[in-house]
């Protein structure tokens, strides 16, 4: 079999993926993935024969990536595509949806479940089925149109007449891959806000490995996931499958860019990594239940390691994105805390920074997802975990409803056993 070395992916879902996913590859234990991954989020929401929240490219196979394994990521490069966007907060319309409008779409006229459609003009009735009724599954209650500069420094939120005429260049103003089959969401036009201005810090919200069952793209995580627990449409799943087959890839974690590593758990043969749902921009929490999807080249590095079996990710942010008190710590404090610890007789011993994700229908229950995952994972009392992150460390929210970082110092002597403390100590340059 031919292991490729840097493979380029440019194919994307239906809005599904699992363990019969279409995947290419494999690519090389240490090889490169270059992906190309259309807008998330608001696309394929409005797109009504999608069949998920999201539009991810396939996932691809990793050499030697078994079950019970994990893959590092190393996420080398995002470099935005797009030159406008739109987003806003938004609800679902009634009859184009049973049960949940993320993925089981119908047309309201017909009942004609995941519909063909057309777009006819621009704005909130642009999506229709073919006999003409509006048929997007979801309207913004308040919205925008973002447009960029030249050299993806600053965005700025533009008035009514610049959002019509971008609508009217749907496809060119978000740089639409080609294979992608979603309704560019700068065609709603919407203007609600207006001469906003945001830095540009573009971030991936999925990236990761597929679950070990197939479910919409948009419901790999433990707050949207919960959604399918014998849900009335074709991709429930049991609460079981819940919590052992799924893999939290789809995160919306603004400190997931360039510089950053993922390491996912592996609980299909090969892995499948896959990419998609790249943003601008994000504040923590993902407040207003949407950000600005753009059109991303995404670039990474993968690596296996063998026999870490995990139940969700673990993030290596770059070192600015960590809370304070996680921060690796530097040969002259070091120095200075070995010297302070000799004088009191107390022997300490080296740490060094890592995140565990934890998700759940609500931020309480994840972050308590966070904590089980770390004892179970470092072998440790659940109460010195909570010390542990108390002291050294912090809960930050990724996203609103269910998804917490869980950062603490931990002993090198357990990364060594987990087969990570290289990457860590590589990673953060430590002087251990």
């Amino acid at each position: 079999m031919v292991y490729e070395s840097v493979l380029y992916n440019d194919l994307h879902t239906n809005g599904i993926i699992g363990p019969h996913s279409k995947m290419l590859g494999p690519v090389a234990d240490g090889g490169k993935i270059v992906f190309l991954t259309p807008p998330g989020c608001w696309g394929p929401m409005i797109t009504p024969n999608i069949r998920g929240g999201h539009e991810v490219n396939v996932p691809v196979l990793v050499e030697k990536a078994e079950i019970g394994n994990s893959i590092a990521i190393f996420l080398e490069d995002i470099k935005i595509k797009s030159r406008a966007t739109s987003s806003g907060v938004g609800e679902p319309v009634e009859n184009t949806y049973m049960g949940d409008p993320f993925v089981f779409k119908i047309c309201p006229s017909s009942k004609e479940p995941w519909p063909d459609y057309e777009v006819v003009g621009i704005g909130d009735n642009a999506v229709r089925c073919k006999d003409g009724t509006p048929a997007s599954p979801f309207k913004m209650v308040h919205g925008y149109t973002m447009l960029f500069d030249d050299s993806y420094k600053v965005g700025i939120t533009v008035d009514k007449k610049l959002s019509e005429e971008i609508a009217k260049n749907a496809k060119s103003y978000m740089s639409i891959p080609p294979n992608s089959k979603q309704v560019p969401v700068v065609t709603l036009a919407k203007a609600d806000l207006i001469g906003a201005v945001s830095r540009i810090r573009p971030f991936m919200g999925q990236l990761g490995s597929i679950p070990a069952v197939d479910i919409p793209d948009s419901h790999n995580a433990g707050d949207f996931g919960y959604a399918l627990i014998d849900a009335n449409h074709p991709y429930r799943i049991t609460r079981d499958q819940y919590e052992h087959d799924l893999t939290d890839g789809h995160l919306d974690i603004d400190s997931v860019r360039p510089g950053s590593i993922i390491i996912a758990p592996v609980k299909v043969k090969g892995g499948g990594i896959y990419a998609g749902d790249g943003h601008a921009m994000e504040g923590d929490g993902e407040v207003a239940g949407h950000t600005t999807d753009v059109t991303t080249e995404v670039s990474v590095k993968v690596e296996v390691i063998d026999k870490l079996n995990l139940e969700g990710p673990l993030l290596l942010p770059r070192e600015e994105d960590l809370p304070p008190l996680a921060k690796p710590w530097r040969k002259d404090e070091w120095d200075y805390v070995m010297s302070f610890a000799k004088k009191v007789n107390i022997e300490v011993e080296p740490v060094a920074p890592l995140q565990i994700i934890g998700s759940g229908p609500t931020i309480n229950d994840a972050a308590k997802k966070g904590f089980e995952r770390a004892a179970k994972l470092f072998g440790m009392k659940l109460e010195e975990v909570l010390n542990r992150v108390t002291i050294t460390g912090a809960v930050e929210i990724g996203r609103l409803p269910g998804i917490v970082q869980v950062s603490m110092q931990v002993p090198i002597r357990i990364l060594e056993k987990l087969n990570i403390a290289d990457i860590v100590i590589k990673h953060y340059n430590l002087s251990y």
